[in-house]
């Protein structure tokens, strides 16, 4: 056991500590509290509070604390957010760079439109729901308050699916047609099970059902709106976690992109970004995603009022568009995945693009992408922190670079 004064909060959402001259974390603890822990390493485990902070509150969900999700729900708004943003000027400031963040946008909105679960089956009994904080133990949940409300059945229909196929993972996305689930599967249990599968898609009211990437069966196709298009999503397809997230982001592009008119939206995905630059601005989408590039391409045939948009399928981690390729681009926008556009940023360092627009969902990539762009002549004018992943130490960000 050790008595300790939290001193700051971490990157990973836990109280900073000093024990015997290191640095130690303890989850679900507030600067200025003094706590009792235990246990070895770095990372130990809160015993009891001695001394609570002012700016702990109590938390909404009944399996917080144990559940692996949320890390956050004690703290104060204001200090949260105020830390959130400081996640990202934190990343900044260590590679040199001097950036206003201006604030943090909360882009909750209605809550999650997507969730993965796990689910078990043992001795009969199945469960679904997270795994516990810092365990591979799985907690059993009925409801999770941060989802959307269309989402509070994704629990029963995985505990469902999983009394037909055993252990599996079960993503439920929420579209505007149903919900959209797709399942990884023991190939041998789903193969075995396969004629029955497609009945859950009547018996759940579920759009559309596939496991390991096969689709099984639709009800109706799932669709998004995405500003004036109508988009068909692919089986287990990515989106932005919250509705509001997604508009949030492509209101702040479109505001960094000014009276651009010839944009390469890269890493585009189905067109998030793309659909609504292409209201006033001609768009080159690129991503190795082949199902969302379809999507995105017949998506745009059939929507009216657009400025002409194409999509190819290419690697932009180990094919980047180089500088001849966007001689003609008045700007670049690019989302990448967690480990964030290196390649693509030192291809962009060396070409006459005047705007880019970096889209990021770790602050560590995004600054260290930054810091290419800006040591290639652009300027960091604007950084703006985004919170669709609300109590949780994950941020988003949207920045602009001019030449």
């Amino acid at each position: 056991m050790s008595e300790l004064d939290i001193e700051g909060m971490g990157r990973r959402g836990e109280g900073v500590a000093r024990l015997d001259d290191r640095a130690v974390f303890v989850p679900g603890t507030l600067p200025g509290e003094a706590v009792t822990a235990t246990g070895e390493g770095d990372r130990l485990a809160l015993v009891s509070i001695e001394r609570a902070s002012p700016d702990r509150v109590a938390p909404f969900c009944q399996h917080y604390g144990r559940c692996g999700g949320c890390q956050l729900q004690h703290w104060r708004e204001e200090p949260y957010r105020a830390w959130k943003a400081s996640l990202v000027s934190e990343q900044l400031k260590a590679r040199g760079l001097a950036a206003e963040v201006s604030g943090i946008v909360d882009a909750h909105g209605a809550g999650r439109r997507r969730v993965s679960l796990h689910v078990r089956k043992k001795d009969g009994v199945v469960t679904a729901g997270f795994m516990e904080a810092r365990t591979h133990t799985l907690l059993d949940i009925a409801q999770c308050p941060i989802l959307e409300p269309g989402m509070m059945r994704a629990f029963d229909i995985g505990r469902a699916i999983g009394a037909r196929l055993s252990d599996c993972d079960v993503a439920v996305t929420a579209t505007l047609t149903g919900l959209d689930v797709s399942v990884r599967a023991e190939r041998k249990f789903a193969e075995a099970e396969h004629a029955k599968l497609s009945a859950f898609v009547t018996d759940l009211k579920l759009a559309r059902l596939s496991v390991n990437g096969e689709v099984i069966a639709t009800a109706v196709p799932p669709r998004l709106q995405i500003g004036k298009a109508m988009v068909a999503l692919p089986p287990g397809g990515f989106l932005q976690a919250t509705a509001l997230g997604e508009e949030t982001l492509a209101r702040l592009v479109i505001e960094a992109l000014g009276k651009s008119k010839s944009v390469a939206d890269l890493f585009c995905g189905i067109g998030p970004f793309a659909f609504r630059i292409a209201e006033r601005a001609r768009v080159e989408a690129y991503d190795n995603d082949r199902p969302a590039i379809a999507a995105l391409n017949a998506a745009a045939k059939s929507t009216s009022g657009l400025k002409p948009v194409t999509a190819a399928v290419r690697d932009l981690f180990r094919e980047p568009l180089v500088p001849n390729e966007m001689k003609e681009l008045d700007a670049v926008v690019f989302d990448p995945p967690r480990a964030g556009a290196e390649a693509q940023a030192k291809q962009l360092a060396r070409s006459k693009v005047k705007t880019v627009v970096a889209v990021s969902c770790d602050a560590g990539s995004f600054a260290r992408d930054a810091e290419i762009l800006v040591g290639g002549g652009y300027a960091l004018k604007r950084v703006t922190a985004v919170d669709q992943f609300k109590w949780s130490s994950h941020v988003e960000v949207v920045a602009q670079f001019t030449r």
